[in-house]
């Protein structure tokens, strides 16, 4: 039984595929043949085309229409002295034309300038601080510069001067900063100050550190331990000396208007409260 199926089962696959075959119309077939170099190449093109477009060519194989081919296309290139030349290899193109016949419009930057950022940097600060007192006062190489552990006075061009002990500077060209901690209603504040920020008036040393300090950045100081407080009374101490030696160099004189500015400047006195007699 399973013999008969079988032997109708093929009887029907070929007559289908007997079928198909009678009722499809013939593909042209391409007859392939093996390249043997680039001679070959153009005469394969023809066949294919052939083969593929029957009805434009006729019995004898020749074309029907005209055929318009396309010209071998030769890439070309002009001098900027005005002369057409052929591009024939690109490598060749690339490496020992294109930097005769292009040079850079500019020159390189290295060249004209070896370090264009520290050029940029020193343009900027001297734009920003003309008379160099800044970038001497944190200057490594000045003896006097101010370090950290000094006590310094920031005077802002809007707001109020504000005062602390300096715990870190960050040397970063334009970008100099210090951080200044100090208090404010019984509260430790820290603040970042840029030296040559235009809302910057003026940078004060205060009161320099008793002996140089072993850290680069005082954050210990944070610490209930070793938290110098508040730098309130050395500041005012500061400010009145200052009066004091700017009113007597007026001439020799302490007029009236020295004395109010000094009395300004140091915030007022305090007043001396009654203490026992000896």
């Amino acid at each position: 039984m399973s013999t008969a199926l079988t032997s109708s089962r093929t009887g029907a696959s070929r007559a289908g595929a007997a079928f198909l075959k009678t009722t499809s119309p013939k593909k042209p077939a391409i007859k392939w043949r093996q390249s043997q170099g680039s001679q070959h190449a153009k005469g394969l093109a023809e066949e294919m085309h052939r083969n593929l477009y029957p009805y434009l060519y006729g019995e004898n194989g020749q074309p029907t229409v005209k055929i318009h081919k396309t010209p071998e296309y030769k890439p070309r290139i002009v001098t900027r002295g005005g002369e057409e030349k052929e591009w024939q290899n690109a490598a060749e193109f690339f490496k020992s034309r294109l930097m005769g016949m292009c040079p850079p419009s500019t020159p390189p930057i290295k060249k004209t300038c070896h370090d264009p950022v520290s050029a940029v940097t020193a343009s900027q600060i001297a734009l920003l601080d003309p008379t160099s007192s800044r970038t001497k006062l944190f200057d490594r190489q000045n003896p006097e510069c101010a370090r950290v552990g000094d006590i310094l006075l920031v005077r802002l061009r809007t707001g109020d001067p504000f005062a602390g002990v300096c715990i870190n500077i960050r040397r970063r060209g334009v970008d100099t900063a210090i951080l200044l901690r100090g208090q404010l209603t019984r509260v430790g504040v820290e603040m970042w100050y840029k030296i040559y920020s235009p809302v910057v008036e003026g940078i004060e040393v205060v009161q320099r550190a008793a002996k140089r300090a072993r850290r680069a950045r005082l954050t210990y100081m944070r610490k209930v331990k070793h938290d110098r407080g508040s730098v309130e009374n050395v500041v005012r101490i500061y400010l009145r000396q200052k009066a004091a030696l700017g009113a007597v160099g007026e001439d020799g004189k302490s007029g009236g208007k020295a004395k109010a500015k000094a009395m300004a400047m140091a915030g007022g006195k305090k007043k001396g409260g009654r203490g026992k007699k000896r």
